[in-house]
């Protein structure tokens, strides 16, 4: 007998064993499936949903559990989409957005919507519009922020159902048509101009507002300049009240008679002016003088 007569023989007693252990290695590998980190196998029975299998080694009924769908869980970023909306103030604005999001339940996502990067953006095309239609031009343009965040928050509101997370809304541009445009220029240089004449007029008025309280305060202190001259000349006029009250009437004509003797020095002391003509009743009032002068000396 030689080799090949041997196996033949081999293979027609045990023929049965071997078609059972590679239906046995065949079951075994058609029952595991191995899952990888970044993905989610959806497992149906009979065409009906029976599991979703996670990240790693799972187990399924081989012949009876087939995977249908395998979904990615990482997180997509959508197209840049453009669409148009028109503000409450009549303008049509060109609006830029992109949307990031990854999928939390494969079941919703395989089973209840087709296309679900088309219907993301029609979603988004909707709610842009509906949020821009609400506010004027300049509000969209200031508070872009707060659009953002009201478009992400409407996204993920209407998206759940698909088992979608929104992660990212993002208002990237808003575009206007060349009148538009050219008519905000026009608005901003008239802008422009209005507050370089009010500066203007403020800086006039401040300046004329400086020269008063320059002239306020000039005669503040005038005011103050006279009003110490009174004083001191309403002192001295008390102390030569005081002391005509103390000594009669010898000390009023004792004054009179010290300033009738000072300006006759200065006459007589004066350039070119030696001669001086005096009428005879002065002369008798400087003798008096005189007199009084001597007695109050002696």
């Amino acid at each position: 007998m030689d080799f090949e007569q041997f196996i033949l023989q081999f293979l027609g007693q045990n023929a049965f064993l071997l078609v059972l252990a590679v239906f046995i290695i065949v079951t075994v590998f058609a029952g595991v499936r191995i899952v990888p980190q970044s993905e989610k196998f959806v497992v149906e029975r009979f065409g009906r949903l029976r599991s979703v299998l996670g990240p790693g080694i799972n187990f399924i009924i081989p012949f009876l559990d087939r995977v249908a769908h395998r979904v990615s869980v990482l997180e997509r970023q959508l197209p840049t989409m453009s669409q148009d909306a028109i503000t409450t103030d009549n303008v049509l604005v060109q609006v830029e957005t992109s949307v990031f999001y990854r999928v939390t339940e494969p079941e919703k996502t395989v089973y209840r919507i087709r296309d679900i990067d088309a219907a993301i953006q029609t979603t988004v095309a909707g709610i842009v519009r509906s949020e821009i239609g609400r506010l004027e031009l300049d509000e969209v343009q200031t508070n872009r922020s707060t659009l953002t965040a009201t478009i992400k928050d409407s996204l993920a509101s209407v998206v759940d159902e698909w088992g979608i997370e929104v992660t990212r809304a993002e208002l990237l541009d808003v575009n206007l048509d060349a009148q538009t445009r050219q008519a905000m220029l026009q608005q901003l240089n008239a802008e422009r101009a209005r507050r370089a004449q009010v500066t203007e007029a403020e800086g006039q008025k401040r300046s004329v507002e400086l020269a008063a309280d320059a002239e306020l305060y000039a005669a503040e202190r005038a005011a103050e300049a006279r009003r110490v001259q009174a004083e001191a000349e309403a002192f001295a006029t008390a102390v030569v009240a005081a002391a005509i009250a103390d000594n009669g009437k010898e000390a009023a004509q004792y004054q009179v008679a010290l300033k009738q003797v000072e300006a006759l020095n200065a006459l007589g002391a004066g350039q070119g002016q030696q001669t001086v003509i005096l009428p005879a009743n002065a002369l008798e009032a400087f003798g008096d003088a005189f007199k009084m002068l001597g007695g109050k000396s002696s």
